[in-house]
């Protein structure tokens, strides 16, 4: 299948999932949650993928009042800084990084984690952080709201119509799109909702440096 070719002028990269595996410490953390909570593990990961942690446990525990999904949040968030076992550069993504640097290709990270954690994660899959970096501290509402791509495409001054996102997980896909993006699909879990192309991991992405700050993107193989 040949791959799809896309022109933009920058790239809007999600972390987890998507530039750094850390399904493992995902799992852990998660898992013993629902435990605590009287959950199904396997449910509660299909809600907790892309989302920040407290907007997750909205939608998993209706009800509950938001400053208690706020303080258990926060203590998660300390569990998985502390916790970077497993946690490893998605294939391809140290070339991608060093191809978007030496071509000097605008960029910008843009995760539901904070900062602590995705300075940590990133440093543990060996991964630069990208000038601009758009958290949990920079958003007043998490995926699948559009809300941390547009600061993104803002932070950049580019039109979010000239923006690609890489994202992974169902609720990042609905915010790129959402934000009026096209977007890439890393990973198993993303061609379920049927992102612009997909790519199984970032082995299978190359870019171009254009004319006048211009990127020309190849996704598949």
């Amino acid at each position: 299948m040949p791959a799809t070719v896309l022109t933009a002028r920058a790239l809007l990269l999600d972390m987890d999932g998507t530039l750094v595996n850390s399904d493992a410490v995902v799992e852990r953390i998660w898992r013993r949650w629902a435990e605590r909570h009287g959950l199904d593990g396997d449910e509660v990961l299909q809600v907790a993928h892309g989302r920040q942690g407290h907007a997750s446990m909205a939608l998993l525990l209706p009800g509950r009042p938001a400053e208690q999904n706020l303080a258990e949040n926060a203590r998660m968030l300390a569990e998985e800084t502390a916790d970077m076992d497993g946690v490893v550069a998605v294939p391809g993504a140290v070339e991608f990084m060093a191809a978007l640097r030496t071509a000097g290709l605008a960029h910008a990270l843009v995760t539901s984690a904070d900062v602590p954690l995705s300075t940590a994660r990133m440093a543990a899959a060996g991964l630069p952080l990208p000038n601009v970096r758009i958290t949990a501290e920079s958003v007043g509402a998490s995926k699948p709201d559009p809300e941390g791509f547009l600061k993104g495409a803002a932070e950049l001054g580019v039109d979010p119509a000239d923006c690609v996102v890489f994202e992974d997980s169902g609720a990042g896909i609905t915010a790129g799109r959402a934000a009026g993006m096209r977007v890439v699909g890393v990973g198993p879990r993303a061609g379920h909702h049927r992102p612009d192309a997909t790519v199984r991991d970032l082995r299978d992405v190359r870019v171009e440096a254009l004319g006048s700050g211009g990127i020309r993107l190849y996704a598949g193989a």
